[in-house]
């Protein structure tokens, strides 16, 4: 079921440093990744500031680009709206815009690094003799901006379905992209 408002398109991408965390653990990066997506999107509508309402949301994780390059991202689609935070209404987001993606980005950036740190001096996200080098990661990945992109609205609760259908159904290398085959 949809609902009848406006649905946003956000992703949200991790840094090329962190990219050797998730490769060689990739069932705890993955989890804290969903984990950080989802408190983050979450933390900044209930912000009275920016919607001020519970929201709902799916998120589907994305590992490779269509040239077949490592690079993890979450596709989330986002009603344009959420049950206000004592519940008693729905509250709509302004028309074309859901939330800001400068703060949707430090959040989640707080977010994920601050996951990661505890997993790692926990020892699940990394060997001890790889803690040094995971840490000093997680430190030149503080360091930028992260990527949160935001698409404008879709046109409607259809295109969300069909939007999100292909992407639940996709896989990084099809029989139609296969040029040849040799010896089975």
């Amino acid at each position: 079921d949809l609902l009848g408002v406006e649905y946003f398109h956000v992703v949200f991408t991790i840094p090329e440093v962190l990219k050797e965390l998730f490769l060689g653990y990739p069932k705890t990066a993955y989890g804290l990744l969903f984990s950080a997506v989802s408190e983050t999107l979450q933390e900044v509508a209930a912000n009275p500031a920016n919607l001020g309402a519970r929201i709902g949301f799916f998120q589907v994780l994305h590992t490779w680009t269509q040239v077949l390059q490592f690079h993890p991202h979450i596709h989330c689609i986002v009603p344009g709206g959420g049950l206000s935070l004592d519940g008693s209404e729905f509250v709509s987001a302004k028309h074309g815009f859901l939330l800001p993606v400068r703060i949707l980005s430090t959040v989640f950036r707080g977010k994920l690094l601050s996951k990661l740190q505890k997993e790692i001096e926990k020892g699940s996200l990394s060997k001890p003799s790889e803690k040094p080098l995971a840490l000093a990661r997680l430190r030149q990945a503080a360091e930028p901006d992260w990527v949160v992109y935001a698409k404008a609205p879709f046109a409607g609760p259809e295109a969300v379905l069909a939007y999100l259908s292909r992407y639940t159904h996709r896989i990084a290398i099809s029989n139609g992209r296969l040029l040849s085959l040799e010896a089975g």
